[in-house]
Parts: C-alpha cells; sequence; structure tokens
C-alpha cells in the first residue's frame, strides 16, 4: 500500500518506538492520529508532524472508541493501525523473601499489551473493512508489537514474555480471518532498542546490553522499527507474519 495520504493510528505514540513510527508515516505523507495514555505527550508528538493527539487508554472499549472517533473526524476512518503500545515489567515468580508474584501484576501487563492490542484492533478494523478496496483489493493494515520475549523470556519476564507470546500467537490467525476483507496483520518482534526507559540506564548498563548482539553491537535504533512499519504497509505480500528486529540476539536465561 502506499503510505502517503493514507490516515493512520499509532498506539504508544507519544515516545519511544511509537513517536518514530508517527514520524516516519508523516514524512510519508501519511495523516497520523497519536494515541497515547499520556495525552500531553501524544499531543507533542502530533503537533511536530502535523497529526492529531488524542489521550487513550488501551484497555478501556469507550477510550478507544472515543479516540477512534476523533481519529476519524480529523482524517477519515483509518487505513494503517500500528499497535504499539505496552508495558514491561520484571518480577520473579516467587520474590526472595518467599512469597509469590501478585495476580494483579501478572493480570495487568496481559491486559494492557495483549488484550489491549486486541481491543484496539477489532474496533479499528471495524471501520477499516467498511473502506472501499484499493485496486489490489487491499483495505488496511495492522501492524502489531510482540518483543524476542515472546521466544526467549528471561527470568523475571513470566508476564511480559506471556503477553508478547500471546500477540505472536494472534498474528496468524487474525491474518487468516481478515483476508477475506484485505486486511493484512504482521507482527514486529523488536530485541534491545534505545527507547527512553533504556536510556535512563547507566551507560554502562547500556553497553553490556549492546554487547549481547551479534550484530550490529549496540541497541536497536527507533528509526530501525518505524521503517521495518513502513516497509511492511509497502509490501503487499507480507501477512500472517512475526518478524523478529534484533540483530540475531538470543537472550540469555538472565
Amino acid at each position: 500500500m502506499n503510505i502517503e495520504g493514507q490516515s493512520a493510528i499509532v498506539t504508544g505514540g507519544a515516545s519511544g518506538l511509537g513517536a518514530e513510527t508517527a514520524r516516519e508515516l508523516a514524512r510519508r505523507g501519511a495523516k497520523v492520529a497519536v494515541l497515547d495514555r499520556h495525552g500531553a505527550g501524544a499531543q507533542a508528538v502530533a503537533n511536530e508532524i502535523g497529526g492529531i493527539g488524542v489521550e487513550c487508554d488501551i484497555t478501556s472499549a469507550d477510550s478507544v472508541q472515543a479516540a477512534l472517533t476523533a481519529a476519524s473526524a480529523a482524517h477519515g476512518a483509518a487505513r494503517l493501525l500500528m499497535n504499539i503500545a505496552g508495558i514491561g515489567t520484571a518480577r520473579r515468580l516467587i520474590g526472595k523473601d518467599g512469597t509469590p508474584m501478585p495476580l494483579d501484576d501478572f493480570k495487568r501487563v496481559i491486559d494492557v499489551n495483549l488484550v489491549g492490542t486486541f481491543n484496539v484492533t477489532r474496533l479499528a478494523v471495524a471501520e477499516m473493512v467498511k473502506l472501499d478496496a484499493l485496486d489490489d483489493g487491499e483495505r488496511g493494515v495492522v501492524v502489531n508489537t510482540a518483543s524476542v520475549a515472546a521466544f526467549d523470556g528471561q527470568v523475571g519476564q513470566e508476564a511480559y514474555a506471556a503477553s508478547k507470546g500471546g500477540i505472536v500467537s494472534l498474528t496468524l490467525p487474525l491474518a487468516r480471518d481478515l483476508a477475506q476483507f484485505g486486511v493484512r496483520v504482521v507482527t514486529i518482534a523488536p530485541g534491545l532498542f534505545l527507547t527512553p526507559l533504556m536510556a535512563e540506564l547507566p551507560e554502562p548498563v547500556q553497553q553490556s546490553l549492546a554487547a549481547s548482539i551479534p550484530f550490529p553491537k549496540r541497541l536497536g535504533k527507533p528509526q530501525e522499527f518505524a521503517a521495518l512499519a513502513a516497509a511492511i504497509v509497502e509490501n503487499l505480500s507480507l501477512n500472517g507474519e512475526v518478524i523478529r528486529l534484533d540483530g540475531a540476539l538470543r537472550m540469555a536465561p538472565r
């Protein structure tokens, strides 16, 4: 699909991978709605790229529907959906004091990362499938965000790995389900990227993490994630696939 002129939704667009993806889509001519639970951050990115910023809780059906309505009013129904919003956690099943991980901690990560992704997808695609098909029969593209933790989950990543593994497993059935409408679904599984959260770590820690990556021996750049997301949109044959973007990284147990 040619990105120029298309309406796009980017969740988690206030910072990191989401912000760079919003910028890249706008650079290629898309009309971008930046959704994030941090409304001011979403608006700041939107102002930068000439889009619309909307505060949105992806776990809430009402919040997502309101955000999509606002985006549609500004740009029309979206053909492009970038599900990038998510949270992380690191907590062992059994703590040092012998207590089990609180169930609510596990539920929260699943709710945001997996259920939130599905929630936005179901509501956005409901409008996407009503659009006229393009010349090649395509109506839209959904790009989801998993993680290499879905495959190489480390100690303490039970909740995060499970949530991202769910997104991996969701990819093919979603693509098969939506094929009848000409909507493609592809998932990116990024490795270690220099996001704002990563940038808060001490420089020696960042260097140690980068050293574990075979090549390029550095943390991934958000622009590289954004470039892949855009390339997926532009390549009609990419569908139902999970793409690792990790410099050949395979994470150790800890």
